[in-house]
């Protein structure tokens, strides 16, 4: 699914903004969104969203991280930093959000041509388009040393900018990235780094947990030699998706997204107390 184009071509595109943290002020909504616009969407065939979503001083765990042998000790080591401490319901594991990271989501129908890895294929060739006038470089493979590694990272000569996750709901596929505009990329991945340090990963032997590298990770501005903003990147979304129509949650994906909200909170709380 490289043919980003041709996918979109015949769909109408709805933009649902949520780059506002005041708007929805947890990340844990911002999932129980997306969930919400899987339910609505995947009843349709010619329907796609683009959500953006931006959540400061936040960090996100995957289910794995809060098995960690000393998880409230590490928990309260990212609290203390001031950030949020959420756990999704999509899978990988920690990952940092601030300001100066932009979330975007593809919600697409689950059909019959979209395999496995068509949404991660999707979203890599759509941000690829996105800066071909600055770069031909970003690839996406599996960068070793960063945090939430997996197939997809984006990099740039080996340093990772950003990740790509998906989830499936109720015939629906939210594809979601997370980029880190600007800022220092390092600095995130020494954050990860200092949480698994708390956590005691390296004494578990159930699971493996990544070993960060902070020197594998830059933000796009630190990799282009560019001011990029997540303001910049929204605009260049903007720009290749085309025609877009903006509207905000119906009443009944609200009413999907309150009681997804309340299994988001249920997690939360089995998860870390």
């Amino acid at each position: 699914m490289n043919d980003w184009k041709y996918f979109f071509a015949d769909k109408h595109i709805r933009l649902v903004d949520h780059r506002d943290p005041q708007v929805l002020t947890t990340a844990m909504a911002s999932f129980a969104v997306d969930d919400a616009l899987c339910e609505s969407i995947g009843g349709t065939i010619d329907q796609v969203a683009c959500r953006f979503w931006v959540h400061d001083t936040t960090v996100v765990l995957g289910i794995i991280d809060t098995r960690l042998p000393e998880i409230e000790h590490a928990v309260s080591f990212l609290q203390d930093q001031g950030y949020e401490v959420i756990v999704r319901n999509s899978g990988g594991l920690a990952v940092a959000l601030d300001r100066d990271v932009l979330n975007f989501s593809f919600i697409l129908p689950d059909l019959p041509e979209l395999g496995i890895h068509s949404g991660y294929q999707l979203m890599t060739a759509f941000v690829q388009d996105m800066y071909r006038d600055l770069t031909d470089e970003i690839e996406a493979y599996e960068i070793t040393g960063s945090y939430c590694p997996g197939d997809y990272d984006l990099s740039i000569g080996g340093k990772k900018f950003a990740g790509i996750s998906q989830r499936r709901v109720k015939k629906g596929i939210a594809v979601q990235i997370y980029i880190c505009m600007c800022g220092s990329g390092a600095k995130r991945a020494e954050l990860i780094r200092d949480f698994y340090q708390a956590g005691k990963a390296k004494t578990d032997k159930r699971f493996e947990f990544p070993i960060i590298k902070p020197d594998t990770m830059r933000s796009l501005s630190e990799l282009l030699g560019a001011d990029l903003t997540v303001e910049n990147a929204i605009e260049r979304v903007l720009k290749q998706l085309g025609r877009v129509v903006e509207s905000d949650l119906t009443g009944e994906e609200l009413a999907i997204f309150e009681r997804r909200m309340k299994q988001m909170i249920e997690r939360n709380r089995k998860a870390l107390g």
